[in-house]
This record gives structure tokens, C-alpha cells and sequence, in this order.
């Protein structure tokens, strides 16, 4: 039995499998979905497996990807932490970038730091960019700092040493000190989360992963100890946010690499997928009950950087994260995002959410404010017979009560003011596409949208519309997609160094010797988790960050010929220039610069099977569960004939106006689009306006 968990704001998503011992063969997924069970979220997992019916202790493999360190984060509710640095640099955490988007803003204040200025000390010391170290570390301070922690209640401390990421020396020395001063605090070094340069975003990167240390360790050691009570023998992996799953104890070690770890397997699972039934170039949305995902994924490859922010937008800067994250942009909308109106009499939906409690107005949870789902169902998208899957009864009343004050400050039916709260949320995640796509110079036309999520499928076609992108897919399973991604992907490390290599021919065997340290480490760092591996265990990735001379940023390509030990410089060259070009317009003949090395180390784990759909011959006219009246906005009201999905089979065809229910899915497709099922039993929705032209 293999089996994943996704905590999401809304819901927690269970994916499950067995595998017949003796022949290999792989049973049917299934899935469950419970209520996520803040704040100790490890009961909606449990709640979730016991839903289905399945024991821990028939578990073979069990992944988990849950929200606790964002959560932690955006609500502000990790430890309180103190920061370590060289002399002189108490206040790079406070000085940040220059570069804030609102640059016109004269009102504008900078983000506050997760460490208060009094919980900054320094440590005279000092390593050069060369790393070497020109004073050793003076420890002779750490008694009086350590008691001043105590005093102002710390409970975890990030240590960040100028140029510890090419030398991390000085940082040990102190690390070792404080765990004998101190042994019950929680400590991170820079140089075990973060080996690239640039020290405000290691600092901030350092800080931010010390902050929610505690947390993280605590909610993960409930899940183990929860688990191994009721039988598991196995030890839980978690995922992370570059696309793979860890063992709990690198997990815990270093959880900021779990920041955005629920969209990660969604996305993973969308390249899995779309290389499967032959569409490589995607534009992957995850609409889940508090927030909206979305990445593009192009040639089947998906872009990982450590380029990457939490609470950014067009006025905040953010902060920033040096953690290997799938290239995604979020948004405040989902199934949960509440509608309200500002002084101005102007309607908005999101960033808040009802969340799992009180949930929308429609749970009965005792939620007051109308949410997207509401609007959904009050405009007749969401079927009231099957509400949750049948599961609860929509509670007219409480969605009454919400409406009423929309209505009354807007002066609209209640219709009118759901359709708005539509439009809206529409409007929010086009945005989020766009900057995913057209910002980024890609076409969207060329591309497929796939979505999943809870919200996936709702809204994925009206989104389409609008961006002008010719086909929709919505995946087998697409409600629980990132749980069932979580079973798709291997075990995954990145290892990164800064070092500043000129791309040229005599650079070659610095290049693989650089790898090769990489290498070494990964190595070891596998071999201490279970038992030891050899080279050919591994599948390496070799990644570099390159720039021509004199630029400030970065591009990052395939450096070619690494994984047979020969290093192609006019190949990789190459490469480059056509990445800049793509990202930049132009290319220059100039010289290009590594500045830094990307391994990526996975370790291969078995992977349920992509199933065709049986055939049974079952008419179309036998999936039909009847018609109802749906409002599809801009295609006004009109009687939609209503499928059950389950029912539907590959080469099945139809046109909209329609919608497709299944316990935890509705698919709303308007008026003259076509919808086709592929052998995988995928929804595809080609829209009119591309087979009219």
C-alpha cells in the first residue's frame, strides 16, 4: 500500500494505491478528502487515512506535503528567533534591496524583518570572498548573548557569517559553541540552508527557515509519532518545494525547502501527465480553497529557481528565499476567498479566506461571508444535490445572510452580486496567468491549460476565454492532484556553490572537479539516510548559472557534457545564449561567467502506473444524470445537460452547455465548446472560437 496526503487551506487530500507483492501490478488509485483540521493539522491526516478505511500499519510508503511552514510564515505564528553576524552586518537584514517595485510610492515602508533589531548581535569575524579566513572567529562574547536570549525568550537562532557560503569554518566553530552553551535552542547556519552568495537574501533565507525550525519539528515529529502509534513501521517523506520528496529528518533539519511544497507535486504531476498523452507545453493552474497556483511548464521541463519571495506584489517587495522552488506565482483566490466591499462602494474577492473554519457560508460551519464557492453554487455551477460530494447539505440560510450586506452596499440581486464575485476572482487569476506567460514573453495561445485543484475545473474554461489559450485539460483525479503528484515523485536534493568560473576552455576540468564535490556530497548525504549507495544509485542533474560578463543576473541552462565527465564549453555556450536571448530579446558577444553550480541528485522511487480507462461500450446518453439551469456569466443562463464523470469513457465527445460532476470535481463548460475524453480518462475542452477560425 502506498499512499499521500496533501494539507490544503480548505481540505486534506488523500491518494492511495496497492501493489500486488507477487506480480507487481499496480491497483486502481483512489482517493478521500477530509477537512483540514487546523492548527494541529496531522488530525485531518490521520482523519484521512481512517476515512478510507486503511491502517498505518499496511502502509508501505507514505508522503506528506502540508502548508505548516507558509502557514507559519504568512500568519506570522513561528518562534521568536535571533540572528548571529559578522560585525557590521546587524543590519543587513533591516537594509535589504533597493530595488522596491512601488518605486514612486512615497508612503512606502519597508517589510519588517522577522528579527527585531535588540535580537541582532554580531561576532567579530571575517572570511574573504576568496574563503579564506582572515580572523577566526572571537566566541569570547556568546555567554553574555546566550543569557540575553534566554532573558528575551528566543527559542531559535539563525547564524550568518559573511562569505560562509564558500567557507562555512567560522559558522561551525560558532555552532558547536552555542550547542554546548545552550544545547535545548534550536540553531541554523546559513551554510546548511543556503550555499549561494549574496547575504541579504542568505540572511533572509537563514532567518526565515530558523523561525519556523520549531515548528516545523514539532508538527512533524506528531505526524511520525502519530503514525508509528497506529502501526506504520515505515518512515513518512516529506515534499518539498523543488519538485521532490525528503526523509522526515532532512525535512526537519531544514524546513524552509518545504515553503511551497503542496503546488510543487501538482506541477510535477502536470509534466508527468502531459508527457503521457503528449502535451509538453503548459500552462498548469492549481485553484485550491484559500489560494490560486499557477507555472508554465515548456518542452515537458519544469523551472525550478531559488529566485523566489513570499508576500510579494506590486507595492511589497517581499521576502526573499534562497531555497530551490518550482517557478510559481500565488494569489489570495480560491474556493474560500471572501467577497467584500471597500469604502469606495468597489467589490473585491480575496486574499482572505474562510479557510477549513468556518469554510464558506454554504459548509454550515458558521461562516458568514460569502466566499467564491458560494457564488458558485448560487449561480448554479455547483450542483446542491451533491454538494461536497453529497456528503452536507448546502445551507441556504447562511448563504442568505452572507449575500444580504453585498447586496444591499451594492444594490444587486443576489445573481448579480455572485457573478461579480465570479468575474473577480476570474479577473485575479487571468492576472496570475499572465504573468506566468505574456510576462514572461510566452504566447499562451501556444499552450494547453491544465488545472486541477478543488476550483480547477470550475473556472479553468472561463479562464481560457480570456487568455485566448485554445485547449483545457483537467487530469484524472484533478481535485487531489498534488497528493496523487506526491506518489510521482523521486526523492530529490539540490546542492548549490557559488563560484565564479569564466566559460572557457581551460575552465573544463575546474568545472568537473567543482561537480564532482557536488557529488561527493550527495553521496553522502544518501548514504547517512539509509544505506550506503554507490554513484550509479543516483541520477544526476548538471545545472549552471551563467551571465555575460559584467551582468548582475542569471540564467540558468544545462551544462553540457557534465554527466559523462566531459565538459562541452561551446555546447553550453551556446545554450546560454539562446536562454538570454528567450528571456532578454538580445545576446552579446561578450564572455560568459558560471556563477553558480546546480547538481540535482535524485534517488528513483517506483511510481503508481498511468491507466487507460476501460472501455465498457456504454452509450453517452448513459452518463447523463439530467439538466438544470447554470449562469455562465457573459454566455448568459442557459439549461446545461449535466454528466457523471465516472460514467464518461475514452472517445466519448460532446458540446457545452454542460457540466461534469463527480464527488469532488464540476467542470463547467459554456455554450458551443467541445469536450472530448482521452484514453486516460482526461477531460479536454477544445474552445469554439479556435475550430471556427
Amino acid at each position: 500500500m502506498r499512499a499521500a496526503t496533501d494539507v490544503g487551506g480548505t481540505f486534506t487530500d488523500l491518494v492511495y494505491y496497492e501493489v500486488d507483492r507477487a506480480t507487481g501490478q499496480s491497483g486502481q488509485v483512489r482517493i478521500a478528502k477530509v477537512d483540514t483540521t487546523p492548527p494541529n493539522f496531522e488530525e485531518g491526516v490521520v482523519g484521512s487515512l481512517a476515512k478510507a478505511k486503511i491502517s498505518p500499519a499496511d502502509l508501505d510508503f507514505f508522503a506528506h506535503g502540508a502548508t505548516v511552514v507558509i502557514n507559519a510564515l504568512t500568519e506570522r505564528k513561528g518562534v521568536k528567533t535571533a540572528l548571529i553576524t559578522t560585525a557590521g552586518f546587524r543590519d543587513v537584514l533591516e537594509i535589504a534591496r533597493g530595488n522596491r517595485p512601488d518605486l514612486f510610492n512615497f508612503a512606502f515602508h519597508k517589510p519588517k524583518p522577522f528579527v527585531e533589531r535588540h535580537l541582532r548581535a554580531e561576532l567579530t569575524e571575517r572570511t574573504n570572498y576568496k574563503g579564506m579566513i582572515e580572523r577566526p572567529v572571537d566566541l569570547s562574547p556568546l555567554p553574555d548573548m546566550i543569557a540575553a536570549f534566554k532573558h528575551e525568550g528566543v527559542e531559535a537562532i539563525a547564524i550568518v557569517f559573511l562569505h560562509s557560503y564558500i567557507n562555512p569554518q567560522n559558522e561551525q566553530l560558532a555552532v558547536d559553541r552555542i550547542r554546548k552553551l545552550w544545547p535545548e535552542v534550536s540553531i541554523l547556519a546559513s551554510h546548511a540552508v543556503s550555499r549561494e552568495w549574496r547575504e541579504y537574501e542568505r540572511t533572509s533565507t537563514t532567518v526565515l527557515s530558523a523561525y519556523v525550525h520549531p515548528i516545523a519539528e514539532r508538527y512533524i515529529g506528531t505526524l511520525e509519532k502519530k503514525l508509528s502509534d497506529q502501526g506504520f513501521a515505515g518512515k513518512p517523506f516529506m515534499m518539498q518545494s523543488n519538485g521532490g520528496i525528503t526523509t522526515a529528518r532532512a525535512a526537519k533539519a531544514n524546513p524552509i525547502t518545504m515553503v511551497e511544497s503542496g503546488p510543487a507535486s501538482g506541477i510535477f504531476a502536470a509534466a508527468y501527465v502531459g508527457e503521457a498523452i503528449g502535451y509538453h507545453n503548459l500552462i498548469v493552474l492549481d485553484i485550491g480553497g484559500t489560494t490560486a497556483k499557477c507555472t508554465l511548464i515548456e518542452e515537458g521541463q519544469v523551472k525550478v529557481t531559488t529566485e523566489y519571495y513570499i508576500e510579494r506584489d506590486g507595492k511589497n517587495p517581499g521576502y526573499p528565499i534562497q531555497t530551490p522552488v518550482s517557478d510559481i506565482v500565488e494569489i489570495g483566490n480560491g474556493g474560500g476567498s471572501i467577497a467584500w466591499v471597500d469604502v469606495g462602494g468597489k467589490l473585491h474577492v480575496g486574499p482572505h479566506s474562510a479557510a477549513a473554519r468556518p469554510g464558506p457560508a454554504a459548509y454550515g460551519h458558521g461562516g458568514t461571508k460569502a466566499t467564491t464557492t458560494d457564488a458558485n453554487l448560487v449561480l448554479g455551477r455547483i450542483d446542491p444535490a451533491s454538494f461536497v460530494g453529497g456528503e452536507r447539505e448546502p445551507d441556504w440560510k447562511a448563504v442568505d445572510a452572507a449575500f444580504a450586506p453585498l447586496q444591499l452596499a451594492l444594490d444587486m440581486s443576489r445573481e448579480e452580486v455572485a457573478r461579480g464575485i465570479i468575474r473577480i476572482a476570474n479577473a485575479n487569476m487571468t492576472r496570475a496567468l499572465r504573468l506566468v506567460s505574456t510576462n514572461k514573453g510566452h504566447d499562451p495561445r501556444d499552450f494547453s491549460l491544465m488545472a486541477f485543484g478543488g476550483g480547477g475545473a470550475m473556472h479553468a474554461v472561463a479562464l481560457a476565454e480570456e487568455l485566448k489559450v485554445p485547449h483545457v485539460i483537467i487530469p484524472v483525479n484533478s481535485s487531489v492532484f498534488s497528493a496523487w503528484g506526491m506518489l510521482l515523485t523521486d526523492l530529490r536534493r539540490d546542492y548549490l556553490r557559488t563560484r565564479m568560473v569564466p566559460l572557457a576552455s581551460g575552465s573544463s576540468s575546474l568545472i568537473r572537479d567543482i561537480f564532482g564535490e557536488l557529488e561527493s556530497e550527495a553521496l553522502n548525504d544518501y548514504s547517512d539516510e539509509d544505506q550506503p549507495l554507490t554513484r550509479q544509485d543516483i541520477a544526476f542533474e548538471y545545472l549552471v548559472d551563467m551571465r555575460y560578463a559584467g551582468q548582475q543576473h542569471t540564467v540558468k541552462v544545462p551544462c553540457t557534457g557534465a554527466n559523462v565527465g566531459r565538459i562541452d564549453i561551446d555546447a553550453t555556450a551556446a545554450s546560454f545564449h539562446a536562454a538570454h536571448e528567450k528571456r532578454f530579446t538580445y545576446r552579446l558577444d561578450s564572455a560568459i561567467e558560471l556563477v553558480n553550480f546546480h547538481l540535482v541528485a535524485k534517488l528513483v522511487v517506483p511510481k503508481p502506473p498511468l491507466s487507460p480507462k476501460p472501455k465498457t461500450g456504454r452509450a453517452l446518453a448513459d452518463a447523463i444524470k439530467g439538466q438544470r439551469q447554470v449562469d455562465y456569466d457573459v454566455h448568459g443562463v442557459h439549461t446545461a445537460t449535466i454528466y457523471d464523470g465516472l460514467l464518461l469513457e475514452p472517445d466519448m465527445e460532446f458540446h457545452g452547455p454542460a457540466v461534469i460532476q463527480e464527488p469532488s470535481v464540476t467542470c463547467v463548460i459554456p455554450p458551443r465548446h467541445r469536450v472530448t475524453i482521452d484514453r486516460l480518462g482526461n477531460y479536454h475542452i477544445h474552445l469554439s472560437f479556435v475550430e471556427e477560425a
